[in-house]
This record gives C-alpha cells, structure tokens and sequence, in this order.
C-alpha cells in the first residue's frame, strides 16, 4: 500500500531528510586519502544522535553500523572497517536519520583526492541521470517513467544499471511502496499522485550491470570489479511537482562546488 503524505506529514519528513543533508555535508571535508570509512562512519553516527535524531541504518535488518560507506567496486551496503580510502578512489556514503516519527534516506558519492576524467565522468553521468529521473516526478506519470529516463541517459554512455537493488517509498518506514527501478518502460508502474514520496537512487556500474551479494549478506560488488556510483535523494510531489525534501548544498557549500542543478526542485516548508 503506498501512503500519501500530508503537507503536514512534508514538513517533518523534510527536517529528518535535512539532517541527513547536514551530515553528509559535514563528512564532505573528511572524505580524504588516509581516512578510514570506520571513521566517517563515527563522525556521521555522533553528528546524527547530536542533532536530535537516530542513525536509521545501526540495527535494521541487523546491520552494525551507522551509514552504508561502499567504495569503488562496491554498489552498495558497505560495512564501515579500518582501511584506508586511497587517492583516487570513489566512495558512497549512503545516510539514514529517524527523527520526529519519519526516515529521511540519501546519498552521495565522493571522490577521495583527484580522480581520473573516466570516473569523474561516472560520477556526473549518475548524479545528471537522477535528475533526469526525479524530473519524471510528476502527479500524473508513471514509475516507470522515472526509471526509464534513467536507463536511457546512463545506458548510451555504455554504463550498466544495476537490477537488483531499485529506489522505494519513504515515510514512518525506511521502505515502503513502491519499488523504484532504476530501468523500465514509459507509462508502467504505479501512478504517481499528490503526496507521494520516493528515494530515487540509480546505482550505476561503468561496466556490467551484474553484481555480485557477499556472504556477510550486505555488501554487494560489481561482477568485473569495475567502479559503481550511487546517488539518491528524497523526491516528494508538491502541486503535481517534484520537489526536493533532500539537498546536496551543504555538500557543495563544504567543497566550494557551484551547482543550480536542485533550483527546479526547492521545497518550502
């Protein structure tokens, strides 16, 4: 059953989705090379409980840790250890806040130092196609209208999309209805109506689309180890509209990135 949001419902979605912008902008300046995703996950965990809200991920379906932190090879659902992130190396950092009885639930992949132009170009092809996806948000459309828009801007770069893993509803659930592939046919799926609320998140693999589940049953790699990027925010429909409960600027203000990309989308609480 897919639960609509009230505007009421909004605001208080907005607020533990802007916490979990607050945090990923705050990890921003520590993504360096040297520092451990065990360390990040510390400072993101503390950030969270001294903001007024819960780590929504440490002990759902039993994961140990406060974020999903998934470099390079991994899709998603990394566990946090001790092992350095290197100079040109990519890293998710997937976030979850509980606070006021709603998720917020997104994520952000930075590079660590200096990149090659081949992943820099991974990385800005994922983030432009979940924009692409995000502007099918529209009361009227479909579900499948989001993940198509997705797979055509990826697939003619000749990236794979992963199958497996898609987007979801959010709400006083981590995941509700419905699924959000990030691949699909215009006009399938679900309706998309006033008040819903999706995560939309394309996991993009520069080269297959298989993926391969490790036995400590989270982490998940690409087939031929090549990079993974993965994005996501927190999309509701306002007036028929997408708008964003989630934002990248404390990223961006932290990294001195200048970016108009989120101007379409701004929700006013």
């Amino acid at each position: 059953m897919i639960h609509l949001k009230s505007k009421e419902e909004l605001e208080l979605m907005y607020l533990s989705a802007q916490l979990v912008s607050k945090t990923l902008g705050m990890l921003a300046k520590e993504v360096v090379p040297g520092v451990t995703t065990n360390h990040l996950d510390k400072l993101g965990g503390e950030f969270i409980r001294d903001n007024g809200g819960y780590p929504a991920f440490l002990g759902m379906y039993d994961f140990p840790k406060n974020l999903c932190i998934s470099p390079n090879q991994q899709v998603v659902h990394g566990i946090p250890n001790d092992e350095p992130l290197n100079e040109g190396d990519i890293v998710s950092v997937d976030c979850g806040v509980y606070m006021n009885d709603f998720y917020g639930d997104h994520a952000y992949t930075f590079a660590v130092g200096e990149v090659d132009a081949e992943t820099e170009k991974l990385l800005r092809i994922t983030k432009e196609s979940m924009f692409k996806g995000i502007e099918q948000m529209k009361k009227g459309n479909r579900v499948g209208d989001i993940g198509f828009a997705i797979q055509q801007y990826c697939e003619k770069e000749g990236y794979g999309i992963v199958r497996e893993l898609v987007g979801h509803g959010l709400g006083r659930k981590m995941h509700e209805e419905p699924q959000v592939p990030n691949y699909g046919r215009r006009g399938s799926g679900k309706k998309i109506e006033e008040g819903m609320v999706l995560a939309i998140e394309p996991m993009v693999n520069m080269g297959t689309e298989k993926v391969f589940f490790h036995p400590d049953g989270w982490t998940v790699t690409t087939r031929d180890d090549k990079y993974s990027a993965h994005f996501e925010h927190d999309v509701c429909v306002v007036d028929g509209e997408p708008k964003l409960l989630s934002t990248y600027q404390f990223i961006y203000d932290a990294l001195g990135i200048e970016s108009d990309e989120e101007k379409p989308f701004l929700f006013k609480p």
